[in-house]
């Protein structure tokens, strides 16, 4: 059924709406990559606004 798919998402369908669907393990781990990024991104952005919170220290002094 996936390799007639050729790499789209097959719906699984209850009553004509879909429950679930099935996609390659490929294009799942790509999804799972792409919102490991987005996470990320949206760490970054915090960290970013607190930056004019953070004190200065010179690395000598560590």
């Amino acid at each position: 059924m996936l390799n007639k798919a050729e790499g789209d998402a097959i719906a699984i369908l209850n009553h004509n709406s879909p429950t679930a669907y099935l996609v390659p393990a490929a294009v799942y781990e790509r999804l799972l990559e792409k919102l490991e990024d987005y996470e990320l991104g949206k760490i970054v952005k915090e960290r970013q606004a607190e930056k004019p919170l953070a004190v200065e220290v010179a690395l000598d002094d560590l």
